[in-house]
């Protein structure tokens, strides 16, 4: 019992960077996040975590919807920068960022994806500080080829931080 927690082990664990998304009416919002999962097959169900903090959580949490665009390794931290460092209270997220909205009106980003995915939430998980959201997958489309944006490449090669609402967010870290 006298093990010690070394964080630095988190970063170990596999992990993709998407963007979700979800709306409230006409506003829209979206953020980074590393935690995106297939939860079942049949029928298709995606899950994401976000932090209670957030304006994605709580669009997701009044809309029941959300999207997620999944990235490829050509993404670059000025294109991260707006989803990952700053609020959607401060400003729209979307200006000059090629996006189409989806069936359930959420915006699904294009440009640096792969594909995208929209779901419908059918339950939420109280994870403390996080909420895991559980959606069956309505549309989903494959945009191009290419590799997936990793977290181990966002933070080797780009050297991209974790913003501080970020599950693997290191209090000793400089932003």
């Amino acid at each position: 019992m006298g093990s010690e927690l070394d964080r630095r082990a988190f970063r170990d664990l596999s992990y993709g960077l998407y963007i979700v998304t979800s709306r409230e009416g006409n506003r829209l919002n979206g953020q980074i996040v590393n935690t995106v999962i297939q939860v079942t097959s049949d029928p298709p169900r995606v899950a994401v975590i976000i932090n209670k903090k957030n304006l994605t959580h709580e669009f997701i949490t009044q809309s029941g919807v959300f999207g997620v665009s999944v990235l490829d390794d050509t993404t670059t931290m000025t294109f991260i920068g707006p989803f990952g460092f700053r609020s959607g209270r401060d400003g729209d997220k979307f200006a000059g960022v090629p996006f189409k909205k989806g069936s359930t009106g959420v915006p699904l980003v294009t440009e640096h994806s792969l594909s995208l995915l929209e779901a419908k939430v059918i339950d939420c998980v109280d994870l403390g500080t996080h909420s895991l959201f559980v959606g069956d997958v309505v549309s989903s489309e494959v945009l191009k080829t290419g590799n997936p944006l990793t977290y181990h490449f966002y933070h080797e090669v780009l050297k991209g931080k974790s913003p501080p609402n970020a599950p693997t967010f290191m209090s000793h870290q400089p932003l």
